[in-house]
Protein backbone atom coordinates (compact mmCIF):
# COMPACT_ATOMS: atom_id res chain seq x y z
CA UNK A 1 0.00 0.00 0.00
CA UNK A 2 1.56 3.32 -1.12
CA UNK A 3 1.51 6.19 1.73
CA UNK A 4 0.32 9.29 -0.20
CA UNK A 5 -0.12 13.33 1.44
CA UNK A 6 -2.80 14.67 -0.95
CA UNK A 7 -2.24 18.61 -1.57
CA UNK A 8 -5.55 20.44 -2.93
CA UNK A 9 -7.52 23.09 -4.26
CA UNK A 10 -10.99 21.52 -4.36
CA UNK A 11 -12.36 22.61 -7.21
CA UNK A 12 -14.72 19.70 -8.87
CA UNK A 13 -12.18 18.02 -10.48
CA UNK A 14 -10.09 17.89 -7.20
CA UNK A 15 -13.16 16.50 -6.06
CA UNK A 16 -13.73 13.69 -8.35
CA UNK A 17 -9.81 12.95 -7.31
CA UNK A 18 -10.25 13.08 -4.08
CA UNK A 19 -13.05 10.24 -3.77
CA UNK A 20 -11.05 8.18 -6.34
CA UNK A 21 -8.39 8.47 -4.53
CA UNK A 22 -10.10 7.44 -0.78
CA UNK A 23 -12.05 4.61 -2.69
CA UNK A 24 -8.45 3.08 -4.11
CA UNK A 25 -7.43 0.16 -2.07
CA UNK A 26 -3.76 0.76 -3.21
CA UNK A 27 -3.70 3.92 -1.14
CA UNK A 28 -3.06 4.80 2.53
CA UNK A 29 -3.97 8.67 2.39
CA UNK A 30 -2.06 10.11 5.54
CA UNK A 31 -3.20 13.65 5.27
CA UNK A 32 -4.65 15.74 2.81
CA UNK A 33 -3.33 19.46 2.67
CA UNK A 34 -5.50 22.73 1.16
CA UNK A 35 -4.08 25.98 -1.21
CA UNK A 36 -5.13 28.95 -2.73
CA UNK A 37 -6.02 27.96 -6.35
CA UNK A 38 -9.58 27.13 -7.64
CA UNK A 39 -10.84 29.02 -4.47
CA UNK A 40 -8.71 31.07 -1.43
CA UNK A 41 -7.77 28.40 0.92
CA UNK A 42 -10.75 28.85 3.20
CA UNK A 43 -13.06 27.71 0.74
CA UNK A 44 -10.85 25.08 -0.09
CA UNK A 45 -11.14 23.64 3.52
CA UNK A 46 -14.72 23.67 3.57
CA UNK A 47 -14.71 22.31 0.26
CA UNK A 48 -12.29 19.68 1.50
CA UNK A 49 -14.53 19.02 4.78
CA UNK A 50 -17.63 18.59 2.27
CA UNK A 51 -16.09 15.72 0.14
CA UNK A 52 -15.23 14.02 3.18
CA UNK A 53 -18.54 14.19 4.37
CA UNK A 54 -19.50 12.37 1.41
CA UNK A 55 -18.55 8.75 2.83
CA UNK A 56 -18.97 6.86 5.75
CA UNK A 57 -15.27 6.88 7.01
CA UNK A 58 -14.13 5.31 10.09
CA UNK A 59 -10.79 7.31 10.20
CA UNK A 60 -10.17 10.68 8.50
CA UNK A 61 -6.42 11.64 7.33
CA UNK A 62 -5.12 13.98 8.78
CA UNK A 63 -6.23 17.87 7.33
CA UNK A 64 -3.81 20.62 7.20
CA UNK A 65 -4.54 24.28 5.93
CA UNK A 66 -1.80 25.63 3.85
CA UNK A 67 -1.02 28.48 1.84
CA UNK A 68 -3.60 31.51 1.32
CA UNK A 69 -1.40 33.39 -1.53
CA UNK A 70 1.35 32.33 -3.97
CA UNK A 71 5.16 32.86 -3.87
CA UNK A 72 5.03 36.33 -5.67
CA UNK A 73 2.25 36.80 -7.62
CA UNK A 74 -1.21 37.90 -7.29
CA UNK A 75 -3.55 35.38 -6.77
CA UNK A 76 -6.01 33.94 -9.46
CA UNK A 77 -9.10 31.59 -8.62
CA UNK A 78 -11.55 29.74 -11.12
CA UNK A 79 -14.82 30.84 -9.54
CA UNK A 80 -16.20 31.36 -13.38
CA UNK A 81 -15.51 27.74 -14.13
CA UNK A 82 -16.16 25.96 -10.30
CA UNK A 83 -18.78 27.53 -8.88
CA UNK A 84 -18.70 30.42 -6.12
CA UNK A 85 -17.81 27.79 -3.73
CA UNK A 86 -15.63 25.80 -5.82
CA UNK A 87 -18.10 22.53 -6.10
CA UNK A 88 -20.95 23.70 -8.31
CA UNK A 89 -22.30 26.05 -5.53
CA UNK A 90 -23.57 22.55 -3.49
CA UNK A 91 -22.69 23.94 -0.21
CA UNK A 92 -26.17 26.47 -0.72
CA UNK A 93 -27.85 23.21 -0.84
CA UNK A 94 -30.78 21.61 1.69
CA UNK A 95 -33.12 19.09 2.40
CA UNK A 96 -36.53 19.81 2.80
CA UNK A 97 -36.15 20.09 6.47
CA UNK A 98 -33.55 22.89 6.05
CA UNK A 99 -30.16 21.16 6.99
CA UNK A 100 -27.55 20.88 4.60
CA UNK A 101 -27.98 18.37 1.37
CA UNK A 102 -23.98 17.69 1.60
CA UNK A 103 -22.73 18.77 5.24
CA UNK A 104 -19.03 19.25 6.32
CA UNK A 105 -17.48 15.94 7.99
CA UNK A 106 -16.63 16.11 11.99
CA UNK A 107 -13.10 15.84 11.92
CA UNK A 108 -10.53 18.08 13.17
CA UNK A 109 -7.96 20.39 11.10
CA UNK A 110 -4.66 20.16 12.30
CA UNK A 111 -3.31 23.59 14.44
CA UNK A 112 0.06 22.84 12.35
CA UNK A 113 -0.05 24.42 9.00
CA UNK A 114 -0.38 22.71 6.08
CA UNK A 115 3.60 23.45 5.08
CA UNK A 116 5.11 21.79 8.66
CA UNK A 117 2.21 18.73 8.35
CA UNK A 118 4.06 18.27 4.64
CA UNK A 119 7.85 18.17 6.35
CA UNK A 120 6.26 16.07 9.71
CA UNK A 121 5.09 13.45 7.64
CA UNK A 122 8.10 13.36 5.33
CA UNK A 123 10.33 12.57 8.31
CA UNK A 124 8.13 10.51 9.75
CA UNK A 125 8.17 8.35 6.70
CA UNK A 126 11.74 8.76 4.55
CA UNK A 127 11.96 7.53 1.17
CA UNK A 128 7.99 6.16 1.25
CA UNK A 129 5.48 9.43 1.17
CA UNK A 130 4.31 10.28 -2.42
CA UNK A 131 3.21 14.04 -2.57
CA UNK A 132 0.08 13.80 -4.87
CA UNK A 133 -0.32 17.65 -6.02
CA UNK A 134 -3.64 19.07 -7.28
CA UNK A 135 -3.20 22.62 -7.12
CA UNK A 136 -0.96 25.58 -7.31
CA UNK A 137 2.40 24.05 -6.06
CA UNK A 138 2.32 26.80 -3.18
CA UNK A 139 2.67 24.26 -0.04
CA UNK A 140 5.44 21.98 -1.36
CA UNK A 141 7.67 24.95 -2.48
CA UNK A 142 7.26 26.28 1.00
CA UNK A 143 8.44 22.94 2.53
CA UNK A 144 11.39 23.01 0.36
CA UNK A 145 12.64 26.44 1.06
CA UNK A 146 11.93 25.38 4.73
CA UNK A 147 13.40 22.29 5.20
CA UNK A 148 14.88 21.11 1.98
CA UNK A 149 17.19 18.31 3.26
CA UNK A 150 13.82 16.89 4.64
CA UNK A 151 12.22 16.96 1.46
CA UNK A 152 14.56 15.60 -0.21
CA UNK A 153 13.73 11.90 1.77
CA UNK A 154 9.99 12.58 -0.86
CA UNK A 155 10.01 9.32 -2.99
CA UNK A 156 8.29 11.36 -5.30
CA UNK A 157 5.20 14.11 -6.26
CA UNK A 158 2.74 13.34 -8.37
CA UNK A 159 1.60 16.26 -9.87
CA UNK A 160 -1.39 17.61 -11.82
CA UNK A 161 -0.04 20.76 -13.84
CA UNK A 162 1.79 21.88 -17.45
CA UNK A 163 1.01 21.88 -20.75
CA UNK A 164 3.31 21.18 -23.54
CA UNK A 165 1.92 20.31 -27.04
CA UNK A 166 -1.25 21.60 -26.40
CA UNK A 167 -2.81 25.57 -25.78
CA UNK A 168 -3.34 26.10 -21.88
CA UNK A 169 -6.58 26.39 -20.31
CA UNK A 170 -5.65 30.01 -18.50
CA UNK A 171 -3.66 31.57 -21.83
CA UNK A 172 -2.72 30.07 -24.49
CA UNK A 173 0.52 29.33 -23.53
CA UNK A 174 0.17 27.90 -19.71
CA UNK A 175 -2.40 25.70 -17.34
CA UNK A 176 -3.89 26.95 -14.73
CA UNK A 177 -1.85 24.84 -11.88
CA UNK A 178 1.55 26.56 -12.62
CA UNK A 179 0.12 29.83 -14.01
CA UNK A 180 -1.28 30.71 -10.53
CA UNK A 181 1.98 30.24 -9.07
CA UNK A 182 4.87 29.53 -11.60
CA UNK A 183 7.65 30.71 -9.07
CA UNK A 184 6.54 27.52 -6.72
CA UNK A 185 6.57 25.20 -9.88
CA UNK A 186 9.96 26.08 -11.04
CA UNK A 187 11.48 25.48 -7.72
CA UNK A 188 9.69 22.13 -7.55
CA UNK A 189 11.13 21.31 -10.67
CA UNK A 190 14.17 22.59 -9.88
CA UNK A 191 14.73 20.78 -6.57
CA UNK A 192 16.09 17.14 -7.61
CA UNK A 193 12.76 15.41 -5.82
CA UNK A 194 11.77 12.83 -8.28
CA UNK A 195 8.54 14.26 -10.46
CA UNK A 196 5.84 12.26 -12.63
CA UNK A 197 4.19 15.39 -14.06
CA UNK A 198 0.36 14.79 -15.66
CA UNK A 199 -0.40 18.14 -18.13
CA UNK A 200 -3.20 18.93 -20.23
CA UNK A 201 -2.06 17.21 -22.61
CA UNK A 202 -2.70 13.72 -21.95
CA UNK A 203 -5.81 15.17 -19.09
CA UNK A 204 -7.55 16.22 -21.99
CA UNK A 205 -7.56 12.74 -23.71
CA UNK A 206 -10.41 11.71 -20.85
CA UNK A 207 -13.71 13.55 -21.51
CA UNK A 208 -16.07 13.35 -18.95
CA UNK A 209 -19.38 13.68 -20.90
CA UNK A 210 -23.01 14.82 -18.94
CA UNK A 211 -24.29 11.85 -20.58
CA UNK A 212 -21.59 9.58 -19.80
CA UNK A 213 -22.43 10.82 -15.80
CA UNK A 214 -26.09 10.65 -15.87
CA UNK A 215 -25.97 7.13 -17.42
CA UNK A 216 -23.58 5.89 -15.25
CA UNK A 217 -25.36 6.88 -12.05
CA UNK A 218 -29.01 6.79 -13.35
CA UNK A 219 -30.03 3.95 -11.06
CA UNK A 220 -28.40 5.49 -7.62
CA UNK A 221 -29.84 7.86 -5.49
CA UNK A 222 -27.62 8.28 -2.76
CA UNK A 223 -25.84 11.28 -1.42
CA UNK A 224 -22.37 10.23 -3.16
CA UNK A 225 -24.78 9.87 -6.58
CA UNK A 226 -26.40 13.17 -6.22
CA UNK A 227 -23.35 14.96 -5.79
CA UNK A 228 -21.78 14.01 -8.27
CA UNK A 229 -24.28 15.06 -10.84
CA UNK A 230 -25.40 18.24 -8.73
CA UNK A 231 -21.36 19.70 -8.37
CA UNK A 232 -20.79 18.91 -12.12
CA UNK A 233 -23.50 20.96 -13.86
CA UNK A 234 -21.69 24.81 -13.75
CA UNK A 235 -18.19 23.07 -14.50
CA UNK A 236 -20.13 21.58 -17.70
CA UNK A 237 -22.13 24.58 -18.38
CA UNK A 238 -18.84 26.60 -18.73
CA UNK A 239 -17.16 23.53 -21.22
CA UNK A 240 -20.07 23.76 -23.14
CA UNK A 241 -20.09 27.50 -23.49
CA UNK A 242 -16.45 27.84 -23.33
CA UNK A 243 -14.70 24.73 -25.10
CA UNK A 244 -17.26 23.18 -26.87
CA UNK A 245 -19.02 20.06 -25.31
CA UNK A 246 -20.86 19.34 -21.89
CA UNK A 247 -19.24 17.34 -20.41
CA UNK A 248 -15.76 18.25 -18.50
CA UNK A 249 -11.73 17.38 -18.37
CA UNK A 250 -11.19 15.56 -14.62
CA UNK A 251 -7.84 16.36 -14.87
CA UNK A 252 -6.95 16.24 -10.91
CA UNK A 253 -8.38 12.16 -10.98
CA UNK A 254 -5.28 10.96 -13.38
CA UNK A 255 -2.76 11.30 -11.24
CA UNK A 256 -4.88 8.94 -8.62
CA UNK A 257 -4.58 6.66 -11.61
CA UNK A 258 -0.99 6.54 -12.61
CA UNK A 259 -0.46 5.39 -8.55
CA UNK A 260 -2.83 2.86 -8.76
CA UNK A 261 -3.39 1.64 -12.76
CA UNK A 262 0.33 2.81 -14.11
CA UNK A 263 -0.41 0.24 -17.21
CA UNK A 264 -2.90 2.79 -18.28
CA UNK A 265 -0.34 5.55 -18.95
CA UNK A 266 2.55 6.12 -21.07
CA UNK A 267 5.43 9.03 -19.69
CA UNK A 268 8.51 10.29 -21.35
CA UNK A 269 11.77 11.33 -19.12
CA UNK A 270 12.34 15.62 -20.17
CA UNK A 271 13.70 18.69 -18.68
CA UNK A 272 10.94 20.49 -17.71
CA UNK A 273 11.68 24.48 -16.75
CA UNK A 274 9.14 26.94 -16.13
CA UNK A 275 8.38 30.40 -17.12
CA UNK A 276 8.02 32.65 -14.55
CA UNK A 277 8.60 36.24 -15.89
CA UNK A 278 6.89 36.15 -19.45
CA UNK A 279 3.85 38.87 -20.10
CA UNK A 280 2.66 36.63 -22.74
CA UNK A 281 4.18 33.14 -21.10
CA UNK A 282 3.93 33.16 -17.81
CA UNK A 283 3.76 30.07 -15.85
CA UNK A 284 4.75 27.95 -19.35
CA UNK A 285 5.88 24.79 -18.82
CA UNK A 286 8.75 23.87 -21.61
CA UNK A 287 10.43 20.53 -22.70
CA UNK A 288 11.67 19.00 -25.79
CA UNK A 289 9.47 15.91 -26.03
CA UNK A 290 10.80 14.46 -29.35
CA UNK A 291 13.32 11.57 -27.54
CA UNK A 292 16.67 13.51 -28.91
CA UNK A 293 19.48 13.90 -26.54
CA UNK A 294 18.85 16.55 -24.47
CA UNK A 295 22.22 18.42 -22.69
CA UNK A 296 20.34 19.13 -19.53
CA UNK A 297 19.47 16.17 -17.46
CA UNK A 298 15.97 14.89 -16.80
CA UNK A 299 13.81 16.21 -13.98
CA UNK A 300 10.66 14.36 -14.80
CA UNK A 301 8.50 11.98 -16.20
CA UNK A 302 5.92 13.50 -18.41
CA UNK A 303 2.56 11.46 -18.99
CA UNK A 304 1.45 12.18 -22.55
CA UNK A 305 -0.82 9.38 -23.34
CA UNK A 306 -3.78 7.26 -21.17
CA UNK A 307 -6.16 4.51 -21.98
CA UNK A 308 -9.25 6.58 -21.68
CA UNK A 309 -11.53 4.21 -22.40
CA UNK A 310 -9.95 1.79 -19.07
CA UNK A 311 -9.54 4.58 -17.13
CA UNK A 312 -13.35 6.15 -16.71
CA UNK A 313 -14.67 3.00 -16.54
CA UNK A 314 -12.12 2.10 -13.97
CA UNK A 315 -13.34 5.45 -12.48
CA UNK A 316 -16.58 4.57 -12.22
CA UNK A 317 -16.21 1.39 -10.79
CA UNK A 318 -14.38 2.85 -7.91
CA UNK A 319 -16.53 5.85 -6.99
CA UNK A 320 -19.89 3.71 -7.35
CA UNK A 321 -18.92 0.97 -5.62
Amino acid sequence: MQRILIDTDPGVDDALALLLALKSPELKIEAITTVSGNVHVEQATQNLLRILGLLDLSEFPMIAQGEAQPLVKLLVMAEHVHGEDGLGNISELSNHDGCPRYPLADCNISTISGVDLILELVNRYPNELVIVALGPLTNISRAIQKDPECMQQLQSIVLMGGVFREYGNVTTTAEFNVFVDPHAAHEVFSSGIPIHTVPLDVTHQVVLTGKRLNAETEEYDDRLSNFLRESTQTCMEFYRENVGFYGLHIHDALPIGILTHPHLFESVNAYVQVETEGNLTSGMTVADLRGVHSISKPNAQICLKVNADSFLKLFFQRILN
